[in-house]
């Protein structure tokens, strides 16, 4: 693909978040099933609700841009999946699993809304309105994904870690 025009970018930033959220659908069953915290699992449960979601905007975007969907392999969330995979094998406890998950789950959520916001303004330049609305949405459901991470996070009980 030629990377001439802010049509490619656009593709080309479509294509790597549709990945990405098809990625982290799978990642977020992981997720809840690999957490012991009722609370912190539901919250996972539900944004793998959103994500699902979220993919069918992006096929909405797609179609409005008159491209089938397509994924680009998103290197990005690939780099951060590998490093969860590499801590999981370290056997942490279970409060430590629970806390990381949080952790994990709070860089995808960051890396998704630079995407977002990335792709909104040159859909905004590209006249496609409705898919900058879509993909408006999406973005806000990812920031408020971030929010009530950080919210789980900061009620999480640290102290019950064991401090070496």
């Amino acid at each position: 693909m030629s990377m001439d025009t802010i049509h490619d970018l656009f593709e080309h930033g479509l294509e790597d978040i549709y990945h990405a959220e098809h990625q982290l659908l799978d990642a977020l069953e992981e997720l809840e099933n690999n957490t012991e915290h009722d609370d912190i699992a539901q919250a996972f449960a539900d944004h793998r609700e959103e994500t699902q979601d979220q993919i069918d905007r992006l096929e909405e975007v797609f179609d409005e841009f008159g491209e089938p969907p397509e994924k680009e392999e998103c290197e990005g969330v690939e780099g951060l999946l590998e490093e969860y995979e590499e801590f999981t094998s370290m056997e942490p406890t279970q409060d430590v699993m629970d806390y990381h998950n949080m952790a994990a789950a709070e860089k995808t959520e960051h890396y998704e809304i630079a995407a977002y916001g990335n792709l909104i303004p040159l859909a905004d330049h590209l006249g496609m309105d409705d898919a900058a609305d879509l993909l408006e949405e999406n973005l806000r459901e990812e920031q408020h994904a971030l929010d009530e991470l950080k919210e789980l996070t900061e009620t999480f009980e640290i102290d019950a870690i064991q401090a070496e």
